[in-house]
């Protein structure tokens, strides 16, 4: 079901992020993620002259590389458009994220290496999009090794990562008492 009908409105800016998983021929794991600003409306700009309609304010591009334990072994941040010439600078610093793991507590890292003056906020943000398109790209790897009898025990010992983390995972839901059924806490 869509949304409802919005009130009488003009449309003034366009924020698109897309990201893409791969998997590597070579066993490792690629993330993509691309994040672009435009505007409906030409505007001056110090820097930049007149951004015309329709073109990018930030256009904006992170590549991560990925083992299967979802370690960052490889970043390249590039930044295609900005408001401000010295915006592209900063994308070294993201080399920062090699050898992080994408796992709880991941953005608050990310924020703490890149945050304020040492990133770009709006790299940083697509690093949550990054992280769940990650977390999507690497799931049919994770499934195949829980066929194996001995990891599916083993696994189902631990707490599920998910458990608590949204609605659906609540311990007391239907779904946690179906795919989880040691951990749900429901009457």
């Amino acid at each position: 079901m869509p949304l409802s009908p919005p009130a009488p409105r003009e449309h003034l800016h366009t924020r698109q992020v897309e990201c893409r998983g791969y998997l590597r021929s070579d066993g490792l794991w690629e993330v993509e993620g691309h994040m672009t600003d435009v505007k409906t409306y030409s505007f001056p700009s110090d820097e930049r002259g007149t951004v015309e309609a329709g073109t990018p304010v930030h256009d904006m591009w992170i590549r991560i590389t990925l083992d299967e334990e979802m370690v960052i072994r490889a970043v390249e941040a590039v930044t295609d458009a900005a408001p401000f010439a010295l915006c592209p600078a900063i994308t070294p610093n993201f080399q920062r994220l090699v050898g992080l793991a994408i796992r709880p507590g991941f953005l608050p890292k990310v924020r703490q290496l890149l945050g304020g003056t040492e990133g770009c906020t709006h790299l940083v943000e697509l690093m949550g999009p990054i992280a769940t398109t990650a977390f999507q790209t690497l799931a049919a790897a994770r499934r195949r090794k829980r066929k194996d009898p001995a990891a599916a025990a083993a696994e189902r010992k631990q707490r599920p990562r998910l458990l608590e983390t949204c609605h659906a995972f609540a311990s007391d839901s239907a779904v946690v008492k179906r795919l989880w059924p040691e951990h749900y806490t429901g009457g």
